[in-house]
């Protein structure tokens, strides 16, 4: 019974988050995400008492999928350069791989920021993104050209390049997963300077469980 009241409430997050996308938070009803779900009313109220339920739901999985990658990177040693190009090939593959998370990034873009506390996805990438290039600063890491409100406006111009705002149509648009490589080789040289751009990895970093299958 557990098992399958779960099911449920998974084929409701999906619903919602496909019609989240795809419409936007106003113009999604809680009749539309249960017709899609093929369940009644009933049983999404269930789950769910309410949109703004659904949308938590929704922000919650997008926040855990970031902060699990946020603690897998940190875990490594790397560097907080090396960790800011990760989470930028972060944003490419989960905003393709993962509806829900995509979802989660035009709740945000609708002022819908999830349960207290959160502040929707778009803002805690930036967040983290700034976090790693203060910490890089402090390092040493960086360029001089790269200090100040360059970097700042590095970092937004990224976030919007790589998820652009907006509904179904432009879900799928910005820097393609297989791209991000050859950004980086252009962004690394301005970031920390001409001679150091080899210390870092520019290709996208494998997950854990597969890098230790292949040690």
């Amino acid at each position: 019974m557990q098992e399958r009241s779960e099911r449920t409430r998974r084929r409701l997050i999906d619903a919602a988050a496909e019609l989240f996308t795809r419409s936007g938070y106003a113009s999604a009803t809680l009749g539309q995400i249960a017709a899609a779900a093929g369940v009644t009313k009933g049983a999404l109220y269930f789950h769910f008492p309410s949109k703004d339920a659904l949308a938590d739901a929704v922000a919650l999985h997008g926040s855990a999928l970031l902060g699990e990658f946020l603690d897998e990177r940190r875990a490594t040693g790397d560097g907080p350069v090396q960790r800011l190009i990760d989470l930028t090939h972060w944003l490419t593959l989960v905003r393709r791989d993962d509806p829900v998370a995509r979802a989660a990034f035009r709740l945000a873009d609708d002022g819908v920021d999830g349960p207290a506390g959160t502040g929707g996805l778009r803002r805690a990438w930036l967040a983290e993104a700034r976090r790693l290039l203060d910490e890089a600063d402090a390092a040493g890491e960086l360029s001089g050209d790269a200090r100040g409100d360059g970097a700042e406006a590095l970092l937004a111009a990224l976030l919007y390049g790589i998820a652009p705002p907006g509904t179904d149509r432009t879900a799928g648009a910005g820097v393609r997963p297989e791209d991000g490589g050859a950004l980086w080789q252009l962004l690394l040289p301005v970031l920390v300077g001409p001679g150091r751009t080899g210390r870092y990895r520019t290709v996208p970093p494998r997950p854990r469980a597969e890098a230790v299958r292949a040690a």
